[in-house]
């Protein structure tokens, strides 16, 4: 985890794991606009001080816990396809993870990856649509994403070489899962889809979109 991102690291000490796992319970129920580290202080018992000590800011927290999923998930992806040769079926299935909801991973107690993934679909973008994005893309709170970002770019230069786009595909699935997901769920109009289990639709519109676009070099 990239050290300019907190003052003291979180997941070193009882205190700081209660900051993590409680920050992902009030922004998943509140949101982010309506987060503030005064909500939780109160929340674990603690003071506004005590938070402070971790973390300078509450968007730096919010891009800690952006990176820490974006990390999280691409041990998934390495997981889940391990032993898969083929990589247009490596594909399929990263599309699947993608777009199928997250359970908690009971090994990490403190973090809970449903309520973090609930956290992403509807509020990852704002870690870096914010006007010192560059500054922070200098240093390196982005990397987490962008080396996922060049997984599943790699995979799609596998299924075809000559793709000259890998990169904005690979960002363009990602992205999409999560503004259709947001639609699906909050403005239904602009989508097709319903509140389908496991989102069989979205993950059936993107292999169409993917596979059809790589078909055409």
């Amino acid at each position: 985890m990239n050290e300019a991102l907190f003052l003291r690291n979180p997941e070193n000490s009882e205190l700081g794991k209660n900051i993590l796992q409680h920050s992902v319970q009030l922004i998943y129920k509140a949101g982010f606009e309506g987060f503030t580290f005064k909500k939780l202080a109160e929340e674990i018992g603690t003071t506004e001080a005590g938070i402070y000590r971790y973390f300078e800011n509450k968007h730096k927290l919010l891009v800690y816990l952006t990176a820490w999923y974006w990390g999280w998930f691409e041990f998934q992806i390495s997981f889940h396809t391990n032993n898969i040769k083929d990589p247009i079926v490596r594909l399929k299935k990263v599309i699947k993870l993608l777009a199928t909801a997250v359970e908690d991973d009971e090994d990490t107690h403190y973090i809970n990856e449903y309520l973090l993934h609930q956290i992403i679909i509807a509020e990852g973008s704002k870690a870096y649509l914010t006007k010192q994005v560059w500054e922070e893309n200098k240093l390196q709170f982005f990397k987490p994403y962008k080396d996922l970002c060049a997984v599943i770019a790699n995979i799609i230069l596998e299924c075809n070489p000559k793709y000259k786009y890998p990169k904005s595909l690979a960002t363009t699935i990602i992205e999409m899962v999560h503004f259709q997901n947001f639609f699906m769920n909050n403005l239904p109009a602009l989508t097709d889809f319903g509140k389908i289990k496991e989102n069989i639709e979205i993950i059936s519109f993107l292999n169409d979109l993917v596979f059809n676009s790589l078909k055409k070099i």
